[in-house]
Parts: C-alpha cells; sequence; structure tokens
C-alpha cells in the first residue's frame, strides 16, 4: 500500500492542538513537509520544529492567521501558493459555541460561516493551481458527525457544518478529472479542548457534574471510550495519501460506532 507522502506539501490548518496537531504529526511522519496554520505563533513555531523530519528534503513551517480574518487567510495562503505549492490541504478549525439555533444571533452564524466555509473557500481558490500542476490533490476537511445526524445543543454548528460538507461533495465531483479528491472526516466525541468545553458548558446549564455529563455522552458510543485525536489524524493521513486516490467525496465518521446512519 502507497502511503509515502515524500515530495508532498501539506497544509494544516487549526495545528496547533487537538486533531489538527495530532494530523501535522502523523503527515510529517509519512514524509510530507507541513506547513501549520492557526492563530498562535507560540504554539506553532516550537511544533515546526518538533515535527517528524522521515528524509533529508523535509522542511516544515508555520503561519500565525486566524482564519475568520478572510483577507489575512488569503493574503497568507497566496503567498505560500507561491513559495512552495502545496498538494494537500487539511481544512480544519475550531467548532462553533454550542446552543440552541432558534436563539443565536445572527451574527454567529455569519461568523462561523465565515470561519468554515469561506475560510476553506479561500485556501482552495489559493492552492489548487499547485494541485493541477502536480497531478495530485488532497483536500481534507474536518467537520462533525452532525452531517449525519445534528446535535442537540449545536445549532449553529450544526447548520454551517452541513454547508460545508455540501460544498466539499459539490468540489469532489469537480475536481475528480485533475486527480484531486476531496473528502469529509466527521470526528465523534474525540478528547480535544473543544470536548471539554462543551462538556463544561453543558454542565453549567444544567447543574449536573462533569463527570455526569461525560457518562451521558458515552452511554451512546458503542466502544465505551471518547476518540484520540491521533486516531482521527490516522484517518485524515489516509485520506491524503496515494493508497486513498479512489475515495472521493465521502464523509467518514471516526466515532467509535456513535452515528446510526448507514450513509
Amino acid at each position: 500500500m502507497q502511503l509515502d507522502l515524500r515530495h508532498r506539501h501539506a497544509l494544516v490548518c487549526g495545528a496547533s492542538q487537538g486533531i489538527g496537531r495530532a494530523a501535522a504529526i502523523e503527515l510529517a511522519a509519512l514524509g510530507a513537509s507541513v506547513t501549520l496554520l492557526a492563530r498562535s505563533a507560540d504554539a506553532l513555531r516550537p511544533l515546526a520544529q518538533e515535527l517528524p523530519r522521515a528524509h533529508a528534503g523535509q522542511r516544515h513551517d508555520w503561519r500565525a492567521v486566524d482564519m475568520l480574518d478572510t483577507a489575512a487567510l488569503q493574503a497568507a495562503a497566496t503567498d505560500l501558493a507561491a513559495i512552495a505549492p502545496a498538494q494537500i490541504l487539511v481544512n480544519n478549525t475550531g467548532g462553533p459555541p454550542g446552543g440552541p439555533a432558534h436563539s443565536a444571533e445572527p451574527e454567529a452564524f455569519e461568523a462561523a460561516f465565515r470561519q468554515h466555509l469561506l475560510a476553506g473557500q479561500v485556501l482552495v481558490q489559493a492552492l489548487l493551481p499547485g494541485m493541477r500542476a502536480a497531478g495530485y490533490g488532497r483536500i481534507v476537511n474536518v467537520i462533525s458527525t452532525s452531517v449525519k445526524e445534528p446535535i442537540a445543543g449545536l445549532g449553529v454548528s450544526n447548520s454551517v457544518r452541513a454547508a460545508v460538507a455540501s460544498w466539499a461533495k459539490t468540489l469532489s465531483g469537480e475536481l475528480a478529472a485533475d486527480g484531486i479528491t476531496v473528502n469529509n472526516v466527521l470526528p465523534g466525541y474525540t478528547r480535544t479542548a473543544r470536548l471539554a468545553g462543551l462538556i463544561a458548558a453543558q454542565a453549567a446549564r444544567s447543574g449536573r457534574g462533569e463527570d455526569e455529563i461525560a457518562r451521558g455522552m458515552l452511554a451512546g458510543v458503542p466502544a465505551g471510550r471518547f476518540g484520540e485525536p491521533e486516531e482521527v489524524a490516522a484517518v485524515i493521513a489516509f485520506l491524503c495519501t496515494p493508497a486513498a486516490a479512489y475515495v472521493n467525496g465521502v464523509s467518514i465518521a471516526v466515532d467509535g460506532g456513535r452515528t446510526r446512519a448507514l450513509s
């Protein structure tokens, strides 16, 4: 099975922690040169030094950008594409705050749309020429199982994640002939700062303890545990390899069996 990513360059968003960080490490271990993108330079700078280097030609870099700042993101991506075209994009960013859809302010939907879908569009447009020139492209969007089954209490997130999934499915058909695949990875309950924040917020709203909230979540997971970022990263990395060339336009749940939908 061809998993070698030498001579490939990956841009990994949300790379300072959690799933993004784990994905960057996994891609580097497979030989890719990795550019890390997130808001915090202080977090990215040491990580770029720590990433695996499997061969002499590997180079790792970072860009500190807020994905809510569309103009800055576009400038950074365009600059990166001119210096070192990327063939792999891991489109990943933090989820919107929790809460029901009916009480969310319109501005919350607007911000989530900008941070997720508009950011992805800007990145794809900047990196697409390099992918086409290489005849190789992998776009992996880290979304949520809510695109298959909406999650109670995440109204804004459910809405924007579904939009990203539909955008990605459309792109997968448009770009396939160029040797570019577009897929979505749908993490379930994964042990990240995002999950910890959701548990704390739900506990505060309900007056119940965080342990009780966590046990309630796990009751619906056949695997009986939360996932680890590295487990999600392994699926992301596989979709970026030559071995996954014929996997296109799919949304893969990595959730311990929690999602009951067949497709």
